[in-house]
């Protein structure tokens, strides 16, 4: 997240320029898939609830995707740079709780058929309101767009991060929350599907674009309209660069954060150093209050919010992140906006 805000430009070449490349769109599409996971241990974990206990767990789910819904719009109502994603994690939330009492066999099911849908009713949509004249018309007619937000068609279909085309990636981090993570035969399945849907994804893209002669839109750099469904040539739906929303692009970046969760797993047993791991999984305890942190010290420091500064800034944003989570953790277990989020959906736990 840092890397594709504050990182220098892919442009500079070498490890670093690869480095900057590789977390464009995928850092996001991590998160996301993040935020499925969450959705399926909230619910469960490999086993679904039901009854009464997953009502409660559907209230807690549906708050939790309330509230960041409004502290995402409030966060883009600033003027930030930083394209926000916390108002789509909310709608994330929200239209993934009716699938959250599935298995993870259905819920992957749903992923791989939302990652064709998806992307082609984005198409069609996007491209009857850019010619139809209605997504202006909508848009000027939404009071959140009115007071600085991003009203219902952007979350949907034409903002950075839609749901049309970010819920298979969702799906999938569900899907990958209903196994037993702690078991080696489930992480002998995802370290195979996880770079199994890489493959797919960007090598059938290419594969497909050599075969009917199709060039990507900017050579395959992030698209202008980033988030969204190209709307000129159909063809375009063959292509697979960062935020393009494409079938092919979906898959690829969620094979790769399968593969990133499941090195991370299997990494943290191998290595048992406590130590080693605290600097992350102490950032990675707040990571709510660590991406406001960020957006907020973009902006009070006059950056652009996206790739192109020194490597310093990075290192800067980096090193913290890593010292204020540290410095709180040793006295409290939730990190500042973690514990308000937690009462807010826990109002009876302490």
């Amino acid at each position: 997240m840092f890397g594709a805000h504050v990182g220098p430009d892919p442009a500079v070449g070498g490890v670093t320029g690869v480095l900057m490349e590789f977390v464009q769109g995928r850092s996001s599409v991590l998160f996301a898939t993040l935020a499925g996971l969450s959705l399926a241990i909230i619910s469960g974990g490999p086993q679904p609830l039901t009854g009464g206990p997953w009502r409660r767990a559907a209230r807690r789910i549906a708050v939790r995707g309330g509230i960041l819904l409004l502290f995402g719009t409030a966060l883009t109502m600033t003027g930030t740079t930083v394209a926000v994603i916390l108002a789509y994690y909310g709608v994330f939330f929200l239209l993934a709780l009716p699938f959250s009492r599935l298995r993870a066999p259905a819920l992957a099911l749903i992923a791989a058929t939302t990652a064709i849908a998806g992307p082609l009713l984005s198409f069609v949509v996007r491209r009857a309101l850019d010619r139809s004249g209605w997504g202006q018309l909508i848009t000027s007619l939404d009071p959140v767009e009115a007071i600085g937000g991003e009203g219902i068609l952007r979350l949907l279909f034409t903002g950075s991060y839609p749901a049309a085309t970010w819920l298979p990636v969702v799906f999938a981090g569900m899907a990958a929350g209903r196994l037993d993570l702690a078991a080696p035969a489930a992480r002998i399945r995802l370290a195979i599907v996880g770079p199994a849907l890489t493959v797919v994804g960007y090598g059938g893209s290419w594969s497909a674009m050599w075969l009917f002669g199709v060039t990507e839109p900017g050579g395959g750099k992030e698209p202008k309209d980033s988030g969204v469904v190209p709307t000129g040539d159909p063809a375009e739906l063959l292509g697979s660069s960062a935020h393009s929303g494409t079938p092919f692009e979906i898959a690829g970046s969620a094979g790769v954060a399968i593969t990133v969760l499941v090195c991370a797993l299997v990494l943290t047993d191998k290595l048992s150093w406590p130590r080693l791991w605290r600097p992350v999984t102490a950032v990675g305890a707040m990571s709510l209050t660590a991406y406001t942190g960020h957006v907020v010290a973009i902006a009070v420091l006059g950056l652009s919010g996206t790739q192109g500064e020194p490597p310093a800034v990075l290192l800067g944003f980096i090193a913290g992140a890593v010292v204020f989570a540290l410095a709180w953790s040793r006295f409290f277990r939730r990190g500042p906006l973690e514990f308000l989020l937690h009462k807010a959906t826990n109002p009876r736990s302490s």
